[in-house]
């Protein structure tokens, strides 16, 4: 049964939406109806394609919410019929509707009272189950996960190899050893046990909030790529959990990341099992700082041998992430329902 489009005259009659295109929230030009109104509203004519899909964002997964327009999506990924919006009163006009982590901390009271018939709701989130709270009691609540695990109904990973034919590789020159950034230091968190003691045999270089050296936004990337090594610590140990400091810190910014996280095969399901260094290839740390020092250096350029076939591709904006929502949509499973949130993601 096709969808009603987004501004049918009965749609037009709801005093909420009147009010959002009177503002100039909804919409705020004639093209941007056009956008999302039936041909057959436009010129007369049968209708000749599928209405937009359209994806309410209840609340912005990030502090800063972005400019956001009808065909937005199309504009900057490619990625045509999908509209995201962050107005609730088209809640019942939504096909899915996105809610992070932090839209649950207030419990139901902050949730669309009921669900319209045909709507899908839409879990998402980056962080782990370590530092994810308010999950208790969500069942029967959410059709789909979008989150960094490859198991979730839409798989959103910090970043990917991507293929390329550059055939080269660019090693940046290197003046230290070793380099961290690191902004939430607790003592009782693993990485920082390891860190510990990893520091009795060899000097690290730490930056970030932690160690009162903070850096730029353009500094990250020139800082640690000055390092022959980076450490890739997790901030907690979970399948699949493998972020920007893998991604950012060391392989964009042409270092050999030293990893603390998943095991090792974990890792090797995300890039070459020679681009990086796991804590628990050595018996020891003691081990793997003897590693680390002495190293030649025909062995260490063998580390970005991964550069002449691909590249690394970040994703930094929610609106990217957001917009693959639609590219996803028809392949998704629509009679799907979580009877346990919290256990799911605990798994």
């Amino acid at each position: 049964m096709p969808r009603a489009s987004p501004l049918s005259r009965a749609a037009w009659g709801r005093p909420s939406l009147r009010a959002a295109v009177t503002t100039g929230v909804f919409l705020t030009t004639l093209w941007n109806m056009r956008c999302f109104l039936h041909p057959s509203e436009v010129s007369g004519q049968a209708p000749k394609q599928q209405e937009p899909l359209v994806v309410l964002v209840w609340e912005w997964p990030s502090k800063q919410v972005p400019n956001i327009s009808g065909d937005m999506c199309q504009e900057l990924y490619g990625v045509r019929g999908c509209w995201l919006t962050t107005q609730r009163q088209l809640l019942r006009r939504a096909d899915v509707v996105v809610f992070p982590p932090a839209g649950l901390q207030h419990g139901r009271d902050g949730l669309p009272k009921e669900k319209p018939p045909g709507q899908h709701w839409l879990w998402v989130s980056l962080e782990s189950p370590s530092n994810t709270k308010a999950l208790a009691g969500w069942n029967q609540t959410f059709n789909w996960v979008m989150s960094y695990r490859r198991d979730s109904d839409i798989f959103m990973p910090y970043g990917k190899l991507v293929p390329n034919r550059s055939g080269t590789v660019n090693i940046p020159a290197k003046t230290n050893l070793v380099s961290w950034v690191i902004s939430n230091y607790h003592r009782s968190q693993k990485r920082a046990q390891v860190y510990k003691n990893l520091s009795r045999y060899l000097h690290v270089n730490i930056y970030g909030k932690a160690n009162k050296k903070p850096l730029c936004k353009d500094c990250l990337l020139p800082t640690t790529s000055k390092s022959k090594f980076y450490l890739a610590f997790e901030n907690s140990i979970h399948q699949d959990y493998i972020t920007e400091k893998l991604w950012r810190n060391a392989l964009l910014a042409g270092t050999v990341p030293v990893v603390l996280g998943p095991p090792r095969a974990n890792y090797e399901q995300f890039v070459p099992p020679d681009s990086f260094i796991h804590v628990d290839d050595f018996g020891s740390l003691a081990e793997l700082a003897t590693f680390l020092k002495s190293i030649n250096s025909s062995r260490y350029r063998q580390f970005f041998s991964w550069q002449r076939s691909f590249s690394v591709k970040l994703y930094t904006d929610w609106r990217e992430r957001l917009c693959s929502i639609c590219t996803a949509y028809p392949s998704l499973p629509h009679n799907r329902l979580y009877p346990d949130l919290e256990s799911w993601f605990n798994t």
